[in-house]
């Protein structure tokens, strides 16, 4: 029986109140390159001094005073133990991912005087796990995002927008929408071809990433229309930030292949009012700003007054 336990793939280890290693098998021999016999009666904190002494005997109390089993897994702590990791599968972890059991050993009269801990390397289930994790934010990423631009794509910023306009007509908040497109883009198109327009869209959307907020929502609306809605801001404000951007674009050079591309952006701005009905008819509004700033020259910034 001693010789199974000892050579089990897993980690064994017994500790006695005092902290000290009274057992210490095969598998903690070969990760640790401490022997048995220079482990046993050794506290295991002087032995590894890198273990998180505080938590480890919060976990023991718990089994010594309430008899039952305490557990670890790696979502919680990669390790208990810092073991390098040599598992062929996940090579490229540096330390073995764990999960580590705690039992109580309790003697003939009822008494619990040693603790029994069980070491499990999940490396391979807990980096497949991990990747797992990854993909789907990725996916989930993919799903609300614009492919070309990198912004929301309209189903998303569209739910948003919903659930800000809810927010606003719920707490009477300030929150104000943009909607602006490229000037002339067909001519851009037509002129450089259709991937230097794409890349003047990229070029567009990267910009307005660098300006926005973290509290902000830009999406693209199609095409190379754009919209931009920023929480507790006033149109006043909103006109700003718009005039901003139409100036910064002014400035930019968009440079594809042997050509050097300039271009303007028009841009509407409605704040939210609470004679708005919902969020379509606020996005109306805005759009209207636009086209004001369109048919008025271009390269302009509108508010669209509610009044």
């Amino acid at each position: 029986m001693i010789d199974m336990l000892t050579n089990v793939d897993v980690g064994l280890v017994v500790l006695d109140k005092s902290y000290c290693i009274r057992m210490w098998n095969r598998f903690m021999e070969d990760h640790s390159a401490v022997t048995e016999s220079d482990a046993k009666a050794k506290n295991i904190f002087t032995l590894f001094p890198e273990l998180p002494e505080n938590w480890f005997k919060h976990k023991m109390d718990s089994v010594f005073l309430l008899r039952s089993r305490a557990f670890s897994t790696w979502e919680q702590r990669q390790y208990l133990f810092k073991f390098k990791n040599y598992r062929p599968i996940t090579g490229t972890e540096e330390f073995m991912y764990q999960n580590v059991t705690m039992i109580p050993l309790a003697s003939a009269d009822g008494s619990v005087k040693h603790i029994c801990l069980l070491v499990y390397d999940v490396t391979d289930a807990a980096i497949g796990q991990k990747e797992l994790q990854y993909l789907n934010l990725e996916l989930e990423k993919t799903s609300r995002t614009d492919a070309l631009t990198g912004l929301f794509n309209r189903g998303y910023w569209e739910e948003s927008f919903q659930s800000e306009f809810d927010r606003c007509s719920r707490y009477g908040s300030d929150s104000t929408v943009l909607i602006f497109d490229i000037d002339h883009f067909k001519n851009v198109n037509d002129s450089y071809g259709h991937q230097a327009g794409d890349e003047v869209i990229r070029s567009t959307a990267g910009l307005v990433t660098q300006l926005i907020r973290k509290t902000d929502v830009a999406g693209r609306y199609g095409g190379e229309e754009f919209v931009i809605f920023l929480p507790s801001t006033i149109a006043e404000k909103g006109f700003i930030f718009a005039e901003r951007l139409r100036e910064k674009v002014e400035a930019m050079k968009v440079s594809y292949e042997a050509e050097t591309i300039k271009f303007t952006v028009s841009v509407g701005i409605c704040g939210f009012d609470k004679s708005l009905a919902n969020h379509e008819k606020w996005i109306e509004k805005a759009d209207k700003a636009l086209y004001f700033s369109k048919e008025s020259g271009r390269n302009k910034s509108t508010i669209f007054s509610l009044e």
